[in-house]
């Protein structure tokens, strides 16, 4: 059979030579043939398609192939993605799962191995990644890179286990990625001597430019959780070379609205230069971690967006080796239902397993913030009912859950400010980076409810109170689901709806829990096995 050609013309934004021209694109099979300068009147661009340059495919709640069906849709192309999330509940048989399932489709993949399974050892995890194991998975032509290394604190004291990892991926010569909040001077000059070449945890301008200074590259993180994207954009202006645009966590309703090209519609709506920009959104990640993704240069897989102009930025169509993905925001490939996996052995719990006595003294509360996965400590005096600390809705003090979801386990309990729930409780099974499963409400009964519902589906996430509930159940090692992403996206958003409903009144209810049990970032937060002072790495007492 003779591979399929034809022609597309229109402006073509050559950015390997940092050009735009008139011109028309000639694709033969899964190749670009040639591009040749012409006189056309077509005003539409055509450029490379968007590198999403890190993101857990997990956080948008299906499995990669129906991702990729979502993301084409945007012009994204590719994605740089880490899966630690179904590793750390499932080792190397969850990797193996993300891998497998992403070569289904024409989609370019590109996995890492996880560095930090479990994230701590002061958490429960459904699997642990050594040393050993990180340098089999370097080995490996499918997997590209060492996935951020969260622990910081190892690399720092020269933990023998944690240098071993990162050796392994120099030894093969593969990237590594980072994951350093807050470390400053010294200690982010040691830490980026070890190798580690990226950062997508910057939350401030200057942060970013001690990182850039010292030769790491950036990474501006936009999700549904973290928003840094207003903070470190002026980065563009001065450093478009060293910058990259990433999702990292995204939950799919946010998914459904856009992707990567959102950023580059606000970058340019700032002023930015087109170029710089798209530099950013594909280019650097290609070029950094080696992709086999075409940049719209003869002799490159056909890896190309088409797109209406520069000042509406609509996203026309979307090729991948060749072949239409997309057309007008919708998908052209099928929908395929995957099969599923699992490690659920949670059982259900009572109202009376979460009660704490009340020793007579102040409590320290964990106080979450608006589009930060960043946390403080504040102390207050709790409520008391019939000697057991409760939840007080009066003052938004809300008792926050974690229950073990890998062995049957007493559950870990503490306080929470900020939620803003007046009535009724929330869990999720998707609770980083140990997926456990965490919950918050307004009394033990209705924690326990929700609970419940999660044991009984085998993971999800679940708004519920005595007389209503909206479900989405994720039976895919308790992080996704196997429906179409736009049903998994309309049952996400009626959980979000009845979360607001109760009175919630973050933006993001159920990714902001998530991240309440991730003991790597700041200040305070709670494990499976009680509460954590990440600034001390060290358990706390909750008086």
């Amino acid at each position: 059979m003779n591979a399929t050609t034809f022609s597309l013309s229109g402006q073509i934004v050559d950015l390997c030579h940092s050009r735009i021209f008139p011109g028309t694109v000639t694709v033969s099979g899964e190749k670009i043939l040639e591009i040749t300068p012409s006189d056309t009147d077509e005003t539409r661009l055509i450029m490379p398609g968007f590198v999403d340059s890190h993101i857990h495919i997990e956080s948008t709640m299906v499995p990669p192939t129906e991702f990729a069906r979502m993301a084409v849709c945007h012009g994204t192309v590719a994605a740089v993605s880490d899966p630690h999330e179904i590793a750390n509940v499932m080792g190397v048989e969850g990797i193996d799962y993300m891998v497998r399932n992403g070569k289904r489709g024409h989609f370019k993949f590109f996995f890492g191995a996880p560095s930090c399974v479990p994230a701590t050892p002061f958490e429960t995890s459904g699997a642990k990644l050594d040393a050993a194991t990180i340098q089999a998975l370097m080995e490996r032509d499918d997997i590209y890179f060492l996935a951020e290394m969260m622990n910081y604190p190892g690399v720092l004291a020269d933990d023998p286990e944690v240098l071993s990892k990162l050796e392994a991926a120099r030894r093969k010569g593969k990237p590594i990625d980072g994951h350093a909040p807050m470390v400053t001077g010294k200690d982010i000059e040691k830490y980026i001597a070890a190798g580690v070449t990226t950062d997508h945890e910057c939350y401030a301008l200057e942060d970013a430019l001690e990182k850039l200074r010292l030769g790491m590259k950036i990474l501006i993180r936009e999700g549904s959780a973290a928003k840094n994207f207003d903070a470190l954009i002026p980065l563009m202006a001065q450093y478009p070379e060293k910058l990259m645009f990433c999702s990292d966590d995204k939950h799919p309703n946010d998914l459904m609205k856009g992707h990567i090209n959102l950023l580059v519609k606000r970058a340019l709506q700032k002023g930015y230069k087109l170029m710089d920009v798209l530099r950013a959104a594909s280019l650097n990640a290609v070029r950094h971690y080696g992709l086999n993704v075409g940049l719209l240069q003869p002799g490159d897989d056909a890896d190309f967006i088409v797109v209406d102009s520069i000042n509406d930025f609509n996203v026309l169509q979307t090729y991948i080796r060749g072949r239409l993905m997309a057309e007008s925001g919708r998908c052209c490939i099928q929908y395929r239902k995957e099969t599923a996996c699992n490690r659920f052995c949670a059982q259900p719990i009572t109202a009376a397993d979460l009660r704490v006595p009340d020793e007579g003294k102040p409590i320290k509360v964990i106080a979450c913030m608006e589009g930060s996965l960043i946390t403080n400590t504040i102390v207050a005096t709790p409520k008391v009912v019939e000697g057991n600390l409760v939840s007080d809705t009066t003052r938004d003090i809300l008792k926050v859950v974690v229950l073990n979801r890998y062995r049957p386990s007493k559950p870990a309990v503490g306080f929470i400010n900020h939620f803003g729930l007046k009535r009724g409780a929330l869990a999720t099974s998707v609770a980083h980076d140990s997926h456990n499963i965490v919950a918050v409400g307004c009394s033990d009964e209705d924690i326990a409810r929700a609970i419940n519902m999660l044991v009984l589906t085998q993971g999800g996430m679940v708004a519920c109170s005595e007389t209503e509930f909206a479900l989405l159940p994720l039976p895919v090692a308790g992080l996704m689901s196997l429906e179409e992403g736009g049903r998994v996206a309309e049952d996400y958003e009626r959980a979000d709806r009845l979360a607001h409903d109760f009175g919630c009144t973050l933006s993001s209810p159920f990714m902001t829990l998530s991240f309440m049990s991730l003991l790597v970032i700041p200040e305070l937060k709670l494990s499976d096995r009680g509460l954590f002072d990440v600034t001390r790495f060290q358990f706390t007492s909750l008086a």
